[in-house]
């Protein structure tokens, strides 16, 4: 189309830049040769790459507006419903919605009404729907039909030493495992350090700030938004001066589409819809927007939504954080000096998030600074290679940058906002080897939880199911290595064609460690 087309200006040089978009979720796969399993390609870092079966039926499924959360779960009737739960919604929705026709159902009616039970019209029986079994099911039968799917929520504030958690909710059986009762538990975990200012209207105290709206739709839209027919875990933890959201699945839309407040429909919209009717995720397309209104009513960092296609995860960073907290402010001009001062506004801002984030990429400023693409890209280029401020890591369009500044291990960020003790920004580099053990990413807990024994490079892909070896190196292997987790078998020679990994001590310490807390 003519307005992906345009003539940027560019260093005293005229280029035409074509801008390929995103395809549509109604439009994928984009595949050749008239076979979608095997000629379905998707853009990742490096280029394109080939889709496994899986993606590919994901996509499919993406592109009905009808959503999946309307599956007809065969053999799962009301006897699989957790009574208890189905009435605690009824009675919130009583309130929400006085003199309501459905009030006046029955328990089987009202559930079918919600879209939660359905007939198969071929057979004439009827079934659980994926929304019904999933918000209102009793645990065990909601474990029994998607045991690849699981609910965790971690408490990571006010650490006693040795304790990698403060509070935790899992799979207990303390609970009914549904998305009802996870969602209702989970968020006054999430509300208990906010603060409420009281404020009446009438005779009506009303203490449901922006930060409280913000965190609710956080959390409906990883529910309403999650794939639940792949692999993995609906992930919330909080965290000092930050709330992290992880759901399994691909975004729809592209990211700055959502930044933006464009929306389609739900990938569940029958979950959806019953969240709506006790009010939570009230106006279609505007949970996102929400968040971003309140991050800049508190002048906090802009929330990061990630998607990681080898693992098929979606992630949201709600950052309790100044833009430029007057830590980073402090560290970057003991790092830089008086070239700091001289800074234009939008390369401090670079800097600062460059810090918090341990690196920068055009695409995560593009949700920052309001600048064109190119502007962004110019203004990256002039830190790195004129003022040398930021270092390059080029990977074409995905190119990423860090702080240009001395540090043990490149694999470590340079600096850790909200220490809980009394150590000084100039002591924060010298000590963040000394944290390492205590900080071991998600990616390296996976690859130590399926080696076993000795295993090659081929073996740890499959086992892993991804296939982009340079990625598998830089974001799983590499960090093990350098953790001290995972050791090669010929240390000498790292590209021998006969070359395995194992555990080390210390990661078999970790891994037990990991299996007796659980």
């Amino acid at each position: 189309m003519d307005k992906d087309v345009e003539v940027v200006h560019f260093r005293n040089v005229d280029i035409i830049a074509i801008t390929v978009p995103q395809a549509d979720c109604h439009n994928r796969p984009v595949y050749i040769n008239e076979n979608v399993f095997k000629g379905s390609f998707r853009r990742n870092n490096e280029g394109d790459y080939h889709c496994s079966e899986q993606e590919v039926r994901c996509m499919i499924r993406d592109a009905d507006d009808n959503g999946v959360d309307g599956l007809l779960l065969e053999h799962y009737t009301m006897d699989d419903i957790d009574g208890d739960t189905l009435q605690a919604y009824r009675n919130e929705y009583e309130v929400r919605n006085p003199g309501h026709v459905w009030n006046r159902l029955n328990a089987h009616d009202f559930l079918r009404s919600l879209g939660g039970l359905d007939t198969d019209r071929n057979t004439g029986k009827e079934w659980l729907t994926l929304a019904g079994l999933m918000m209102f099911g009793k645990g065990l039968s909601v474990r029994n039909r998607f045991d690849h799917i699981r609910m965790d929520y971690l408490d990571m504030t006010n650490l006693l030493p040795g304790s990698r958690w403060s509070d935790r909710l899992t799979y207990d059986g303390m609970w009914e495992n549904n998305l009802f009762n996870f969602f209702h538990r989970v968020l006054p975990k999430l509300y208990s350090d906010i603060k409420r200012p009281f404020r009446l209207e009438g005779a009506v105290r009303i203490d449901d700030t922006i930060v409280h709206k913000a965190v609710r739709e956080a959390l409906t839209n990883m529910i309403i938004h999650a794939d639940y027919m792949v692999n993995g875990i609906l992930r919330v933890e909080k965290r000092d001066r930050e709330f992290f959201f992880s759901n399994p699945g691909n975004l729809k839309l592209p990211i700055q589409a959502i930044y933006t407040g464009h929306h389609a429909k739900a990938r569940n919209p029958r979950l959806q819809a019953m969240f709506r009717m006790l009010g939570f995720g009230d106006n279609i397309g505007s949970g996102f927007p929400t968040i971003l209104s309140a991050c800049k009513t508190e002048n906090w960092r802009k929330p990061a939504l990630q998607e990681n296609l080898e693992l098929q995860e979606v992630e949201l960073h709600l950052w309790m954080v100044s833009l430029m907290p007057q830590e980073v402010v402090d560290f970057l001009k003991a790092q830089f000096g008086n070239r700091y001062e001289n800074l234009s506004s939008n390369e401090q801002i670079v800097l600062a998030t460059t810090c918090l984030e341990k690196e920068v990429s055009n695409r995560r400023l593009q949700t920052i600074l309001d600048l064109h693409p190119a502007d962004i890209g110019e203004l990256l280029g002039t830190m790195a290679d004129k003022k040398n401020l930021l270092r390059k890591h080029y990977k074409g369009r995905w190119t990423t940058y860090t702080l240009n500044v001395a540090s043990e291990a490149d694999d470590l960020p340079l600096f850790t906002y909200g220490q809980q003790d009394n150590t000084t920004v100039s002591d924060q580099v010298t000590t963040q080897s000394d944290q390492v053990s205590d900080q071991v990413s998600d990616q390296v807990k996976k690859l130590v939880a399926i080696l076993h024994g000795e295993m090659n490079l081929m073996e740890l892909l499959d086992k892993m199911g991804m296939k982009n070896r340079t990625y598998f190196r830089k974001h799983y292997l590499d960090k093990a290595i350098a953790g001290g987790y995972v050791e090669a078998t010929q240390p000498d020679s790292p590209r021998s064609p006969t070359q395995k990994y194992r555990l080390t001590a210390k990661g078999r310490a970790y891994l037990e460690a990991k299996q007796n807390n659980e």
